[in-house]
């Protein structure tokens, strides 16, 4: 074992139970080097990084960048990103969310009831370029043009349409394919592609090289920028080239939590990792000792808190410069404490939002046997995003502006330069102040609900990840309407209705409740698993 591995080794107390009690057919992956992720030709793109002597960062950056363009229907090249970072000595945070433009203001949405969702009036400036030059120039070791190899073959050459893909193609088809420009980029043949079918897209492979030489000038200050100004001036947009050259990441110090002798760790506002945080906090305050994590009480305990945390986190989180209570006082311990005791443990209740006091996605994980961690995420908010495909470039834009509110006085309402309340968060554990494990699950507003629900089975009952991710969901809807996975137990399905809880029919292919990716690291190297929710695959050597 090298040195630098043997000063990163995690603590004892972390031991995993292996036992796989849920309906997979998937293993954990154990080795020095993996990477986990919704797409095994991504995954791979990250392997050969690592193989070629790069890092985790490496890794995990030729990872996001193949993902843009073998699950379309998820991120692309005009998504935003958030990632967390383990380098060896401590944790960095970024936040690559894009701001919407100047010219935005509440008279612009004048007679809506709520933001739209697709057109240029919900496209906040992308992201995750920004994000991918960030990562690189920080903590990369190769060459940022060779990151974009995998990725510009894959568009070049074609892929073939893996089948979760394939079904997430075609259910916006109804809803998208009426759009010029997602016609003619996303259903070549003027439908959405079937599995094992291939796809290519010239028109991406060049954008993608263009970023690669430019490092990305070319998107926010270039000939790309210019291309995307001027198709939104064209169709009613407000974007203007400089709220594309003045797009700046940001990097943060993650929140954190310290919860059962783990210290966890989210990115902080405008995005949700916050009500995660929240929900451990209250679920802090009950003793789950000698309790199932699949019985009643448990369950209820983590929806009931889960729904405390949502109350605040929607009415509270916004871009930081808007927010009126700061994330320390959500999180302070008293306050927390004092939500848990509006829960009654045998009855489901809906909450409003506290007054604290003053004060579809994808992701993807890494790790090198050096001890460099990655957690990232980057998104399209819904699906293909805003339904807006940039012609000629194969740049599909994020609809992130629907995140905003319309409500007067209300911190997350729409404004010029701002950036919206956020879905996606990567999260990380440490032990003792050591890397423990990078995770994170896509999926919207599911998103902190399975970082609760994961993090409890991993942190409290010592499962080992592909089980964490192989266990049954439920996804809170409004109220106490609950959506619970088919495969859950009839005793725990019959025991939330029993306490109150409404639980909608859910159909067996419902594919709503999030897919996760999780590494931990062990004395002799990381574990890793993949969720069987997707297409994806956890890799390692």
């Amino acid at each position: 074992m090298n040195k630098a591995r043997e000063e990163f080794r995690p603590e004892t107390g972390t031991e995993l139970d292996w036992s796989l009690p849920y309906a997979s057919r998937r293993q954990p992956i154990l080795a020095r080097n993996v990477v986990a992720t919704s797409q095994p030709l991504a995954t791979q793109a990250g392997i050969a990084m690592l193989r070629a002597g790069g890092n985790a960062v490496d890794a995990a950056l030729a990872t996001a960048i193949a993902l843009t363009v073998v699950e379309p229907c998820s991120n692309g090249v005009g998504s935003d990103l958030f990632a967390i970072v383990w380098d060896g000595s401590g944790l960095a945070g970024l936040n690559a969310s894009g701001r919407s433009p100047a010219a935005w203001t509440p008279e612009r949405y004048a007679g809506q009831s709520a933001m739209p969702r697709a057109g240029w009036n919900t496209v906040t400036i992308p992201g995750a370029v920004g994000g991918w030059v960030a990562l690189s120039q920080r903590f990369g070791k190769l060459p940022f043009g060779d990151l974009f190899e995998p990725a510009i073959r894959y568009a070049r050459d074609g892929f073939a349409v893996s089948p979760v893909v394939a079904e997430k193609w075609s259910r916006v088809v109804p809803i998208l394919g009426d759009e010029p420009g997602f016609a003619e980029h996303f259903l070549p043949r003027g439908r959405a592609l079937a599995p094992g079918e291939l796809f290519s897209s010239k028109a991406l492979a060049d954008t993608l090289q263009k970023i690669a030489a430019t490092r990305g000038e070319a998107f926010y200050r270039g000939e790309l920028a210019e291309t995307m100004v001027a198709h939104a001036r064209a169709h009613g947009g407000a974007q203007a080239m400089a709220d594309f050259a003045q797009h700046a990441c940001d990097w943060v110090a993650p929140l954190a939590y310290d919860y059962h002798g783990f210290t966890v760790h989210e990115i902080p506002p405008n995005g949700q990792g916050i009500a995660a945080l929240m929900a451990l906090g209250i679920l802090d305050s009950f003793d789950l000792s000698g309790q199932a994590v699949d019985s009643v009480d448990v369950q209820h305990l983590e929806i009931e808190a889960m729904k405390l945390a949502f109350a605040d986190a929607y009415r509270y989180v916004a871009d930081p410069r808007a927010m009126t209570v700061t994330p320390q006082a959500l999180l302070g311990r008293s306050y927390l404490g004092s939500r848990a005791r509006l829960i009654d443990p045998v009855r489901a209740q809906d909450y409003r939002h506290g007054t604290p006091p003053p004060g579809g996605t994808v992701y993807l994980a890494a790790a090198d046997e050096r001890g460099m961690m990655v957690s990232l995420i980057q998104s399209n908010y819904m699906g293909f995003g805003s339904g807006i495909v940039v012609p000629g470039t194969g740049i599909s834009l994020q609809n992130r502006g629907t995140g905003f509110s319309l409500e007067p006085g209300h911190p997350n309402i729409v404004g010029g330069s701002k950036r919206p309340f956020h879905t996606i968060i990567p999260g990380f554990v440490t032990h003792r102040g050591a890397p423990y494990c990078s995770f994170g699950v896509m999926g919207g507003p599911i998103q902190p609900q399975a970082h609760l629900q994961t993090l409890v089975r991993l942190i409290d009952y010592h499962a080992n990840p592909q089980a964490v991710l192989d266990a049954p969901r439920w996804k809170i809807n409004s109220g106490i309407s609950i959506d619970l996975e088919a495969d859950a137990s009839p005793a725990l399905r019959d025991g939330l209705a029993a306490r109150g809880h409404e639980l909608a029919s859910v159909p067996d292919a419902y594919m709503d409740f999030g897919a996760g990716q999780f590494i931990v690291r062990t004395e002799t190297g990381y574990v890793a698993g993949s969720d069987p929710r997707r297409d994806g695959q956890a890799a390692g050597y």
